[in-house]
């Protein structure tokens, strides 16, 4: 979809029609609605490439023999469902759920199979639309078949990310809330809670309880945050009340066992799903979910709050329950920046505005600033030092109460997009065009999300234009880094 002031200069990046993977009336017309107030016709059109990314590219739906909906979302230039993507990929969809039943049926289908996926294997973190996929040994298919742990047929990946399984109850929660449908919370998906709270608890344990976690991940790499330490166990851990994840929102592995964004998320998260399990009669596993909330709140307030030099009392990014604490924050969501997104907190809440002042500041040693743009950057091991994540900039703009912050982050994002239209993994701090990841699916759906909000809650800030950094620019190639 085109600005209408722009279409002699920025062409539509989406597939034509015919070659949609689905499509969405009410998607289409929240397009057409929300560009006509956007002043900016780049940032128009950046947002008219990047919210309906997901649906244009990404969806395998079909029904199963019951005829009930299935979805598959792969993350977009790697043949594979991540659970945490696909959760953050189809989001935004949710508020158009109500007006169009093709909707409803795919944001169902994606339910039963993150569903069918934690029943499979609730440590697994990406997955296969099918137990062996074609094409394996190609592309990335089957490229990590031979990790020091338990693959089973059809699982891509099995790093195990506790916000892997907090996604699921996000999504689970977020399609009730937004439908009133409770067609797909059957026996199956109850019996995926009870694993998802089943695998919450062991791992709770500490390194030296038995039986403890079975869960064991090595892998041949030269980048030491590909494995976990100890022979594939972790590092040692004491038991606390707050639950072990072995690697966080970047498939990197976490630098101490209790990774603190995805345990603040993981209580919010329980806490919310307590209702839709009272809404389907299911009170006593609504009071162990409760009550396992509760557990971890008491125990982040106990062990995650640490007091830092200079700006007090803040969460800490990981800890061990043996009383040491690593302090940064990553781009990757769940963050500490992220917290108030997942309605874990207030934006105005005080622990957290100094732990995100912390986040954005040299304190961090993974905030950095260049030329074109400063925000968070990674340990990610392909990328390093100087990569800045668009998604963190986003989330910045989403987070906050300041609107000349949003306005500047608007701004960062659309100079630093490299002329594609879409949002990447990461870009070089001083050059945009060295960027990651041409086909993020979930960074592009942030973005559409992030302009969705403005146009519901500042409208205002839509009406403003920037002084042009470009002049039509063309698609550039061969800039994208893997």
């Amino acid at each position: 979809m085109n600005h209408p002031s722009t279409k002699h200069c920025f062409s539509s990046q989406r597939p034509p029609p015919s070659a949609r993977t689905f499509s969405s009336q009410a998607v289409e017309h929240a397009i057409e609605e929300v560009s006509a107030q956007i002043a900016d016709p780049e940032l128009a059109w950046m947002f008219s490439n990047c919210l309906p990314n997901t649906l244009d590219t990404t969806i395998k739906f079909s029904r199963d023999a019951q005829g009930r909906p299935d979805t598959f979302v792969i993350t977009g230039d790697i043949y594979a469902m991540w659970l945490r993507d696909s959760t953050n990929q189809v989001w935004p969809y949710l508020e158009f759920a109500k007006e169009d039943p093709a909707l409803r049926d795919l944001l169902a289908g994606v339910v039963r199979r993150q569903t069918a996926c934690v029943l499979l294997d609730p440590y697994a973190n990406a997955f296969y639309a099918e137990p062996n996929p074609p094409g394996e040994g190609t592309g990335d298919i089957g490229l990590w078949k031979n990790d020091r742990t338990e693959m089973r047929p059809g699982v891509h990946e099995r790093k195990y990310e506790l916000d892997s399984l907090c996604s699921v109850l996000q999504l689970a929660h977020g399609y009730w809330k937004a439908t009133g449908d409770t067609s797909c919370f059957d026996e199956a998906w109850l019996n995926a809670v009870r694993s998802i709270i089943a695998t919450v608890k062991t791992e709770q344990a500490g390194t030296n309880e038995t039986p403890g976690s079975p869960y064991v991940f090595q892998r041949t790499s030269e980048f030491p945050t590909e494995s976990l330490a100890m022979g594939g166990h972790g590092q040692p851990r004491r038991r606390c009340g707050l639950v072990r994840s072995a690697f966080n929102a970047c498939d990197d592995s976490s630098p101490l066992p209790f990774l603190v964004p995805s345990n603040v998320m993981l209580a919010a998260m329980l806490r919310n799903i307590v209702a839709l399990l009272r809404a389907l009669g299911q009170d006593e596993l609504a009071a162990e979910t409760e009550s396992l909330a509760d557990e971890i709140n008491r125990a982040i307030l106990r062990h995650a709050v640490v007091r830092h030099e200079t700006r007090g009392e803040i969460y800490a990014y990981a800890v061990n329950g043996y009383g040491s604490h690593y302090l940064m924050d990553d781009p990757g969501l769940p963050s500490l920046l992220s917290l108030p997104y997942f309605g874990c907190c207030a934006k105005n809440d005080p622990l957290y505005l100094r732990t995100r002042a912390y986040a954005l500041s040299s304190d961090n040693p993974f905030f950095i600033a260049g030329s074109r743009a400063e925000g968070i950057c990674s340990p990610h091991p392909h990328l390093g030092i100087g990569q800045i994540w668009p998604m963190e900039i986003i989330m910045r703009a989403m987070t906050s109460e300041s609107e000349d912050e949003i306005m500047g982050c608007l701004r960062t994002l659309k100079d630093t997009h490299a002329g594609t239209g879409f949002m990447h993994e990461s870009f070089w701090m001083d050059d945009p065009s060295r960027f990651t990841r041409s086909w993020f699916a979930w960074a592009n759906s942030l973005f559409g999300e992030f302009i969705l909000t403005l146009s519901r809650e500042r409208p205002h800030l839509l009406k403003r234009t920037f002084t042009p950094t470009t002049n039509c620019s063309p698609m550039r190639s061969g800039n994208n880094l893997r």
